[in-house]
């Protein structure tokens, strides 16, 4: 529409065509020149304001229309000199802001010396040299600002595509961390509930019922997981870790439940979010990889250079093996399971650190006290 308001300036030069005052020739050339000029106009217009012509390209159609618009006005009257504001109008949609303000003004003076070649065209200069000028200006202006509204769709674009992406990265963290939890469970309950059969087989069908009871609970955090909405506590973390180490025939101490140890409310939900996490997976790996008799979880507060942490610590006497298969000692990649526990505490400003103890190996985890980092951002 704003390009269409433009082409009513075209009227002048179409009238001249038809009041008759011309040759048949002239009335050829001049109609062909005319659709020649619109074409050049109309390409400068609609193709360099979305997407960028080649340079050349735009000097060349520039200076062809700034020559038709020399050379018919001096050949067929004072009412071609409208051409001058197209020439203007495409300077300030094709050239780039520090060229367009010395092109407009430029192009103006011409059409006022070329103007001043014909003894009637005083009036029809100053009715055009106005609209030669903001025209011009007035398309520089539209034409960053349709080049802004392309990049600002081709910038959502981007964000949605890595929004995706951020998504993806969070089920597969949670749908690792969930059903290797569950999944290892199920795996020693079957064992037992196999060695059991023959022998004691009220005690296998308690062994199945457990089976049962924990691939419908792995079902549910799947499902919560999916939607966002699942938020692991601490406390039943710690439940769920006693339970697992002693079905594993692996002597555990765990503490009691995270009131005993902080003022409530102090801890903030994605930091106990990213703990009860850590916690899950450092268990599952003591119970799948370590071959360790022993197993002890402390949660402690301290008190960093960054602030006051709460830290978590996962030690097992297990061979260290598994351990460093999972978490890249000796030299292997780290596992997906503690590569997305690192990632959960960095977002909110806490570590994760994986090392061989005296008597097996150890993961330390802290989350701050308080606001987590990634909130106060």
């Amino acid at each position: 529409m704003w390009i269409g308001v433009w082409l009513t300036f075209m009227g002048a030069p179409v009238s001249d065509l038809a009041d008759g005052s011309h040759t048949t020739w002239a009335v050829v050339l001049g109609a062909l020149g005319l659709v020649v000029f619109v074409a050049a106009y109309l390409i400068t217009i609609f193709r360099h304001t979305s997407r960028l012509l080649d340079r050349r390209a735009v000097y060349g159609i520039l200076l062809f229309q700034l020559t038709l618009a020399v050379v018919l006005p001096l050949t067929m009257g004072t009412a071609w000199l409208v051409l001058f504001v197209y020439v203007s109008v495409s300077a300030g949609a094709a050239l780039p802001l520090s060229g367009a303000r010395l092109a407009i003004p430029a192009v103006t003076g011409a059409m006022v010396l070329v103007g001043f070649h014909k003894e009637d065209a005083a009036d029809f200069l100053t009715a055009l040299v106005i609209p030669a000028l903001l025209g011009g200006f007035a398309m520089s202006g539209v034409r960053q600002l349709v080049r802004t509204t392309v990049e600002l769709r081709e910038a959502r674009a981007a964000v949605a595509e890595l929004a995706a992406n951020e998504e993806r990265l969070r089920l597969a963290r949670d749908l690792h961390d969930l059903l290797g939890h569950s999944l290892s469970l199920i795996t020693l309950k079957s064992e037992l509930a196999g060695r059991m059969l023959p022998g004691r087989p009220d005690r296998a069908a308690e062994q199945i019922a457990d089976i049962e009871r924990v691939s419908r609970q792995a079902l549910t955090d799947v499902r919560e997981a999916v939607t966002g909405y699942r938020r692991p506590t601490l406390p039943g973390e710690l439940a769920g870790a006693r339970t697992a180490l002693a079905v594993a025939g692996i002597v555990a101490e765990v503490p009691g439940e995270i009131p005993e140890l902080l003022p409530e409310g102090e801890l903030a939900e994605e930091c106990e979010a990213a703990l009860a996490w850590s916690l899950r997976e450092a268990v599952t790996n003591v119970v799948r990889h370590s071959g360790a008799r022993r197993c002890t979880v402390t949660l402690a507060p301290r008190q960093t250079l960054d602030g006051p942490v709460l830290e978590l610590t996962v030690e097992d006497d297990g061979g260290g093996h598994g351990a460093s298969a999972v978490t890249g000692h000796g030299g292997a990649a780290p596992g997906n399971g503690l590569t997305g526990l690192s990632e959960r505490l960095a977002k909110i400003g806490g570590t994760l650190e994986t090392d061989a103890s005296r008597r097996g190996f150890v993961l330390t985890a802290r989350a701050p006290i308080g606001t987590p980092l990634g909130s106060a951002a």
